[in-house]
């Protein structure tokens, strides 16, 4: 089996990896055990695991807030850190896959493609598109836009005027393992609709509303690259 290295093993979605059937061992790694602040640490990790790819899935993500609030917390760990990764991937010749996030669309137009322009709609959004451009300067890489969300959906309401690529943590777990041997750019997530429509499938009680500037109304992406190799 071929080992991936994954930092950020600790987080939500990493715990969904363990128990994929596929041609991978994945292998976890928390802060502690790999600080994606310590250029160091990610060496001696990949030195010590030889890894087929590191996965990189450490950063801050939510609350939202944090990346508005706290911007060098956010700079350094999606952006800081991330670099780190490239660095390091690039002197032991290791493939990186890099989660990156549909949020660095506009959100205006939707049905976004690969090659479609971006521009981030809030500081999140910034903070992965800067991770972003040192992980597009090393050829070997993988580069997902993800857009997935945990099971079951956490909020009491959803919005019916925006539509997105929501998947579950599991199933874009599946989706993740036929494609880690590809390089480039993709986006990845699920049918596109509408965020109350995928929500109501899974809870007949959540609650329909409206955004008004709380998330851009057209987020959705073209997964037409994605399916040409599912």
């Amino acid at each position: 089996m071929k080992k991936i290295l994954v930092t950020g093993g600790e987080g939500r979605f990493a715990m969904y990896l363990v128990n994929i059937k596929s041609r991978y061992k994945f292998i976890l790694k928390s802060k502690k055990q790999l600080n994606i602040l310590s250029l160091n640490s990610i060496k001696k990790n990949i030195s010590k695991y030889k890894p087929y790819a590191l996965l990189h899935l450490a950063g801050l993500s939510r609350p939202m807030v944090e990346h508005e609030r706290k911007i060098s917390k956010s700079i350094d760990l999606n952006i800081v850190g991330t670099t780190n990764i490239v660095k390091a991937c690039e002197q032991k010749k290791t493939k990186l896959v890099f989660f990156s996030t549909s949020y660095i669309y506009p959100g205006k137009k939707g049905k976004y493609k690969e090659t479609d322009p971006v521009l981030p709609w809030n500081n999140y959004g910034w903070s992965k598109l800067g991770a972003e451009c040192s992980v597009q300067m090393y050829n070997n890489s993988l580069i997902l836009r993800a857009c997935m969300t945990e099971k079951p959906f956490l909020h009491k309401y959803a919005f019916s005027n925006v539509k997105s690529n929501f998947i579950f943590h599991e199933d874009f777990a599946k989706k993740l393992v036929k494609i880690l041997h590809k390089k480039g750019v993709y986006n990845i997530g699920g049918k596109s609709q509408t965020i109350y429509n995928f929500a109501k499938k899974y809870n007949k009680k959540i609650k329909k509303k409206s955004s008004r500037n709380e998330l851009p109304k057209r987020m959705d992406m073209n997964l037409g690259k994605l399916n040409k190799e599912l």
